[in-house]
Parts: C-alpha cells; structure tokens; sequence
C-alpha cells in the first residue's frame, strides 16, 4: 500500500479531491529556534547543565575543538578579559590600621571607583572588637574594596564614644553613609552576615546576601542597653 504521506503527483490529486487529509505544514524554524538549538548543542558538548558562564578557562578550552570555536573563543575572551579586571581592583584583601594623618589619602583619595569602608573603634569595647573580627574576614571575601579600622580618638580627635563603633562608607572620596553607635549596628548580636546584608545595601559590596538575615523578633532589651549605651 503506498504511503499517504509520500510527495508523489498521485497523493496530490487524492489531497486536491479531498480523499487525503491535507499533507502537515511543517514547523516554521525562527531565529530563536536556531539560537536554542545553537545553545543546547553547547552545553551537550560541554557534558553537563552549566550555562557557558559558568565554565572556567579549562572548560572552554576543551570545548573549541568543535564547530562553534568562533562562539567559545568569544566567550573565553570575555572571561579572560574579566578575571583580568577583577585582579587589577583586587589589590586589597585585608584590614589596614589607618591613623589621623593618613586619613586623606587613605579615605578622600582612595582613588576612583574604589569603595572604603572605615571602622573607628575604641579598645575595651566588646561589641567594637566583634566589628574588627568581621572586617577581617569581609575584606578577604571582598578584596577590591579597601577596608579600614582606627582607633577613633587617634583619627578623630573628641570623637563621642557615645557613637562607637562607628562605620563610615566611601566611594570616589564621597561619604556615602555612616552608622554611628550601637544602635544604628544592631546591637552585639549582630551577625556578619547582617553586617554583609548591611554594606551591601549601600553598594558598597557584591554580595549575594539580598533579603536582611537579621531575626524578625525585637528584643527590648538591646533597645534599652542602646540606649542606656550599656554595652
């Protein structure tokens, strides 16, 4: 029996006197067809289910031996090109121990498009020394922004300790936000994360911590040690 489906002149006059269904339209291929297509051949080359942007130069490597090495280069290029440029703001990574004389340069003339994030301090004060600690571990997480400490009457002199710890942000030598005292930190249960919530916000750093980790219960009684400044 011939096939109904088959092109020939004889199914097209049994299509024509309505004895075969009319032959199926096939599927027309749009551009966004083509370039899922293109994208799902990349990723069964690259063995698993990571976008292209998650692969390391390594990866890319193995994968321009195939036919869409114009498409991989460009790619690793633009990789490369932005590991370059994150080593290049990189230049930070620890805490430095600023004193008033250093204040300018170190702050105000950062340079541009450098984020400082600076924490006067007193010693003696729990909730200060808790602050150092995650400053310590943030500007390893976070190496392109420079991270700053001083003791507060050192860098400024009769600052009130009343407004310790305090913590100031810069960008392009412009202050962009302060947090003066205890109160406006959280209080000493303050976590780093809350803290990284905190600087984040400002845009002072990338993270990836978007909702505020801080418990949703108000504890009364931080309000009154803060304000009693009984830390």
């Amino acid at each position: 029996m011939q096939d109904p489906n088959e092109d020939s002149e004889w199914n097209d006059v049994l299509r024509q006197k309505g004895i075969l269904p009319p032959k199926p339209k096939e599927k027309e291929i749009t551009e966004d067809d083509i370039v899922n297509m293109l994208e799902k051949t990349i990723q069964e080359k690259a063995g698993n289910n990571r976008d292209l942007e998650q692969l390391d130069l390594d990866e890319l490597d193995e994968l321009e031996d195939s036919e869409d090495e114009a498409i991989l280069m460009e790619f690793r290029n633009k990789r490369i090109a932005e590991m370059k440029e994150l080593a290049s703001r990189s230049k930070f990574g620890s805490v430095r121990e600023i004193t008033g004389e250093e204040y300018i340069n170190e702050v105000n003339k950062a340079g541009e498009d450098i984020w400082v994030i600076l924490h006067l301090y007193a010693k003696g004060i729990p909730f200060c020394s808790l602050l150092n600690q995650f400053f310590t571990e943030l500007a390893m997480k976070f190496p392109t922004v420079k991270f700053l400490k001083s003791i507060a009457q050192t860098c400024i002199p009769n600052f009130p300790e009343k407004n310790l710890p305090a913590i100031f942000i810069y960008h392009n030598g412009q202050i962009k936000k302060q947090f003066l005292g205890a109160l406006e930190l959280r209080g000493p249960n303050l976590t780093k994360d809350e803290l990284e919530f905190l600087l984040g916000k400002v845009g002072a750093i990338n993270t990836e911590i978007k909702d505020d980790p801080r418990p949703v219960v108000t504890d009364k009684l931080f309000r009154d040690l803060a304000e009693n400044n009984d830390w």
